[in-house]
């Protein structure tokens, strides 16, 4: 498995986001689906990084850097057909060392409850993130959940 940088021309990259997508809009309320589409992701201030084994895409995931020294991190998503081999570790992991590199001091995000996140929310605490107040324009509501750690 190899994890780099860039990747959203790629026709795999489309097909895996709308699947995110898609499963964000079914599983989140109204109004509460904060993931980006591929314009969002080629923003200036976001490095996107893909997964692959071969030709073959597994998964990919984004870091946005914030005014405040802080990185976000955005689009996390293994393809189904792979889950469980690492691949979301293994995308997390380059991007801590990213976020270390660029000389963030902590890294934050906001995901969803309930099912479809619970598999996200086991990978987050097993590499130290924790419960943080709401950042940026995101509101807290019963549905999403903060997490933060320090890089």
């Amino acid at each position: 498995m190899i994890v780099r940088e860039g990747g959203l021309d790629h026709p795999a990259t489309a097909a895996l986001l709308t699947a995110h997508l898609a499963d964000m809009h079914a599983s989140s309320p109204p109004g509460s689906v904060y993931a980006l589409d591929l314009s969002g992701l080629a923003a200036p201030d976001i490095a996107f990084f893909t997964a692959w084994d071969g030709d073959t895409l597994l998964g990919c995931g984004a870091l946005r850097t914030l005014k405040d020294g802080d990185g976000e991190i955005k689009s996390m998503r293994t393809d189904a057909t792979v889950r469980g081999r690492g691949v979301a570790q293994a995308i997390l992991d380059h991007i801590i060392a990213t976020a270390r590199a660029a000389g963030m001091t902590r890294l934050v995000l906001e995901t969803g409850t309930g099912t479809m996140f619970d598999a996200a929310h086991r990978l987050y605490a097993r590499n130290g993130f924790v419960p943080c107040p709401a950042f940026g324009d995101y509101v807290a509501t019963e549905f999403n959940r903060f997490l933060c750690r320090p890089v």
